[in-house]
């Protein structure tokens, strides 16, 4: 692999939020030959969470805030899954067959895990144990990205909330957005909760520190383009901020 496993952005930046992008890139390395994959379904929603880096990186600018976000398809691993998880290596997704991970040995496993899985984690960590050393007060926001149809079903929210175990800081952001925007569909535990295993990069950063956060998953369509992104960022800008009250 040529490129670092993770990126970190305004790694200085003062604001107590750090944003972390699980599902920031759609790269695939040479070495997995496109893992079988067509050009569409490589830019498809299965290998990445189109929109969601880009918003990051705006309220990155906006609040001051650094951004953790993997550099590696989700379909080659995915970070934000426990090791042994059925979907690390996911075999399908969606409808679509990932050909090239149906026969993947206990080696290659270990290695993905080594090469891209862990550095990013551990980067996450790093910058953690600093903050928390200094004193300095920290609320992670994993920003995700979802389908509007996912096997055929509808999701009409256009952002959907999953909170951590202590669900307080969630509950207001939740509110905050539902106050300057009334006409929104705004999800709780949707459109995925905790429960189903989407959760680990929270529950292992967030949760087992006892830090504030939230994970925040804005509907694919609504940030499709670079209106819809800043839309997007103006919208949690105001609702992070009004949150810290």
């Amino acid at each position: 692999m040529s490129k670092a496993p993770f990126i970190i952005e305004n790694e200085n930046g003062k604001s107590q939020f750090i944003f972390l992008c699980d599902h920031a890139s759609n790269f695939i390395p040479d070495e997995y030959d496109n893992l079988g994959l067509s050009e569409k379904e490589r830019l498809d929603h299965i290998t990445w969470d189109p929109g969601s880096l880009k918003v990051s990186q705006i309220l990155s600018k906006k609040l001051d805030a650094p951004i953790i976000h993997s550099t590696i398809s989700r379909l080659v691993i995915d970070v934000n899954r426990r090791h042994d998880a059925k979907d690390l290596m996911p075999q399908i997704s969606e409808n679509t067959k990932i050909l090239d991970n149906e026969n993947i040995d206990e080696n290659e496993r270990e290695r993905r895990i080594k090469i891209y899985h862990t550095p990013y984690h551990d980067a996450i960590s790093t910058l953690l144990d600093k903050r928390q050393k200094a004193g300095a007060e920290i609320i992670l926001i994993a920003m995700h990205s979802f389908t509007p149809i996912y096997n055929g079903v509808s999701r009409p929210w256009e952002i959907g909330f999953i909170p951590c175990q202590d669900e307080d800081f969630t509950k207001q952001l939740f509110l905050n957005i539902k106050e300057n925007n009334p006409k929104m569909n705004v999800g709780w535990n949707k459109p995925y909760a905790a429960k189903q295993g989407v959760f680990y990069t929270m529950h292992l950063h967030a949760d087992k520190r006892k830090i504030k956060g939230s994970m925040v998953e804005i509907r694919n369509d609504e940030i499709a383009d670079e209106a819809g992104v800043k839309k997007w960022a103006k919208i949690m800008e105001k609702s992070l901020i009004a949150s810290l009250n």
